[in-house]
């Protein structure tokens, strides 16, 4: 069972929930800015301050699926989609998949499919 710990309340959260959580941490990460893993995130952080155009979009969804595909083993991304734009230059995507509750440990006998998750994304 996967279990972690909320980054803002402290409180401790299982399955899905912390597979969430871990995957809004890979999406908004740079990659090269946590001092003992600089290879962890992704470079979708490195996008930010680019025209909000067809192209950037398309940027930011490559370097999310990429930086999950490498860190988060008990996800498999289907779908990244846009929910919204704002003409403050924040987008808010939709990352859809398939939750392995035991991927972590490299069983892939459960799924639990279809799972969503919301992100904010700053590009201007």
């Amino acid at each position: 069972m996967r279990v972690g710990v909320d980054r803002h309340t402290g409180e401790v959260l299982t399955g899905w929930a912390e597979c969430a959580q871990s995957i809004g941490v890979i999406a908004t990460t740079a990659v090269g800015s946590l001092v003992l893993d600089r290879a962890f995130g992704s470079q979708a952080p490195g996008l930010q301050d680019r025209p909000m155009t067809g192209r950037s979009i398309v940027d930011h969804f490559m370097a999310i699926a990429e930086g999950l595909r490498e860190f988060e083993p008990g996800f498999r991304l289907r779908k990244l989609g846009v929910e919204r734009m704002g003409g403050d230059g924040v987008i808010a995507l939709v990352i859809r998949g398939d939750f392995y509750p035991n991927g972590h440990l490299g069983d892939y006998s459960l799924v639990e499919p279809d799972k969503a998750v919301n992100v904010l994304a700053a590009l201007t």
